[in-house]
């Protein structure tokens, strides 16, 4: 019974921690163009440790942001992440300065920004590709500086 409670006290505890608030962002490209995207925000330790781990499907136009407090280089991996991902390195102006595009699932490999990032946003796999989004590009969100 004792550990019935104890259990039943730490999961509200654990399901606040990994419940994403969500927000919408635009990327703007080169020739012009606005994609916006719906996205999920990891802003805490706890939110960027766990990211899309353990997902098996995303929506065409969403991702996920993770959001620091200082411009850092950057590097991800994909362990328990079952999605392939486009990964995008944003700079405190909001502009893309890499991405690492068709990362592989489950892979423990680190993967680097290519300079400073303060940002950096998870998309489906081939998003870049078939939306043409380079480095370079601009993210329109307000975590930015304008």
């Amino acid at each position: 019974m004792f550990l019935s409670a104890a259990s039943s006290a730490f999961v509200p505890a654990l399901a606040e921690e990994f419940t994403f608030a969500s927000d919408h962002l635009a990327i703007e490209t080169a020739d012009g163009r606005s994609l916006a995207f719906s996205v999920e925000l990891a802003v805490t330790p706890q939110q960027r440790a766990r990211g899309l781990m353990f997902r098996e499907e995303m929506a065409p136009d969403a991702g996920m942001i993770f959001l620091f407090d200082r411009e850092a280089p950057r590097a991800f991996w994909m362990k328990n992440t079952y999605l392939p991902l486009d990964i995008l390195f944003i700079d405190r102006a909001g502009r893309i300065v890499s991405i690492a595009r068709d990362t592989v699932p489950l892979s423990e490999t680190p993967i680097p920004s290519d300079a400073p990032a303060m940002a950096v946003l998870e998309l489906n796999a081939g998003t870049a590709a078939a939306l043409d989004i380079a480095p370079g590009d601009r993210v329109v969100f307000r975590a930015f500086d304008m």
